[in-house]
């Protein structure tokens, strides 16, 4: 993973010259939790698509 200012850099780069602050900051947004999702999975491990699939059934048929 790369730094942050690195990933902010990049994300800044990729964004159109007209961009708003408020643009900016759901970007920022948006990427810290992507970030965060990301860190969880390698701590807590992630769920399969069968296996949701299997917990959603659950809730939705039951």
């Amino acid at each position: 993973m790369s730094s942050p200012k690195a990933e902010v850099a990049s994300m800044l780069e990729a964004l159109a010259d007209d961009v708003n602050f408020e643009d900016i900051q759901y970007h920022l947004y948006v990427l810290e939790k992507v970030n965060r999702g990301l860190e969880r999975v390698e701590i807590e491990g992630a769920v399969s698509h069968e296996e949701a699939k299997k917990r959603l059934n659950k809730w939705l048929v039951g």
